[in-house]
């Protein structure tokens, strides 16, 4: 295992190497890029080392055991032995997860879009609510979140919601959270006291560079408007709000939320580019996914992936069978309950696949 692990580890010292370069530490992108270089690899180079320790032991043991006379000696040798070969088959298995080929944009930030399903009010209410949920949950892992574009329901919560994450693994957190969710509670506009049920859809797309997509100038239609809140007032008096149509693909986006046209349109332009990436990369993760008849991220936005049962306290997740009675924290930001299990489950998809070809 140590041939397959030497590559990483030797690419960890170029990177530490590169951070402490002082014209590296200027270029502020390309640092923050090594610095999460830096941080996915730490892990790895951290295995590699004690692994490297325990192999070196176990060698230095076993001559003890083979040329040593003394029983108290042999018997101290062969109970260090013993603890070794626990200790080299643990890190093997730690080795197997780490070597399990990583999703490329996993390091990505992200654009997080909460759009109002089946249900009417109570739909925009509850997109509203996974707003909140997954604001409190970034702000918890240290995410840093700004709003994009929103659109407000008529009762309270959003039609649409936009916002975008950053951090360290933003991607390969949330990505998970692509799909409907569906919500079944009584709602606040119920008069009977009759369950319904409403559903919201969630699409976390990776930010990407320009360099990944090319847009041409001459296919975008670019209107500007004036940034509104609830019951149509406006947030300022200067059309600072910016529309983007991509004519060839449809695709519309907005942004609204910052204070100057010039800022809204920076935005605008990332939030276009991952919306074609994603676009074009559909069909490429659904053949992925067929192939590898992923129950986890089949990238089908469509999917209905988890249902919130508020009169049984209940959360499940449909892709693992995971059934949680702790709604209330999880909708109060502690998603990780849910997030962590759809880690270790598509881990283990992805190692059942790496020994049937191996």
């Amino acid at each position: 295992m140590l041939d397959k692990l030497e590559p990483i580890a030797i690419k960890f010292e170029e990177v530490r190497q590169k951070l402490s370069d002082p014209s590296v530490m200027q270029d502020m992108k390309e640092f923050t890029r090594l610095s999460k270089e830096y941080k996915e690899l730490e892990d790895v180079k951290k295995i590699y080392d004690e692994y490297k320790n325990v192999l070196s032991n176990l060698t230095n043991t076993k001559n003890i055991l083979s040329t040593e006379r003394d029983d108290e000696m042999r018997e101290m040798a062969k109970m260090e032995l013993d603890e070794l070969e626990s200790d080299q088959a643990r890190l093997e298995e730690e080795i197997k997860v780490l070597l399990v080929p990583k999703d490329p944009e996993d390091g990505k930030d992200v654009l997080l879009e909460i759009r109002a399903g089946t249900g009417g009010d109570e739909a925009s209410i509850f997109a509203g609510d996974l707003f909140r949920m997954y604001a409190t949950y970034c702000a918890n892992k240290g995410f840093k979140t700004e709003l994009i574009s929103t659109s407000e329901g008529t009762a309270g919560g959003y039609k649409e919601v936009v916002m975008q994450v950053k951090g360290s693994q933003v991607y390969g957190t949330l990505k998970y959270e692509s799909g409907v969710h569906r919500v079944q509670r009584v709602p606040k506009t119920e008069s009977q006291g009759r369950v319904h049920t409403s559903a919201a859809s969630v699409a976390v797309l990776p930010e990407v560079d320009e360099v990944d997509v090319s847009i041409n100038p001459a296919d975008l239609k670019v209107d500007t408007f004036r940034a509104s809140g609830a019951g149509g007032q406006h947030v300022n008096k200067t059309e600072s709000a910016i529309r983007i149509t991509h004519i060839p693909s449809g695709v519309v986006v907005e942004c609204q939320e910052g204070r100057s046209q010039h800022k809204n349109r920076e935005i605008a332009m990332r939030y276009l580019r991952s919306k074609l990436y994603e676009q074009a990369n559909a069909e490429r993760h659904a053949e992925i996914a067929d192939k590898r008849k992923s129950l986890v991220s089949s990238g089908d936005r469509s999917a209905k992936i988890r249902t919130y049962n508020y009169p049984q306290g209940r959360v499940t997740d449909h892709r693992i069978g995971l059934t949680l009675y702790n709604l209330d924290a999880i909708i109060g930001g502690e998603v990780d309950q849910v997030i962590e299990k759809l880690k270790i489950a598509e881990q283990s998809e992805k190692l059942s696949a790496m020994e049937g070809l191996s």
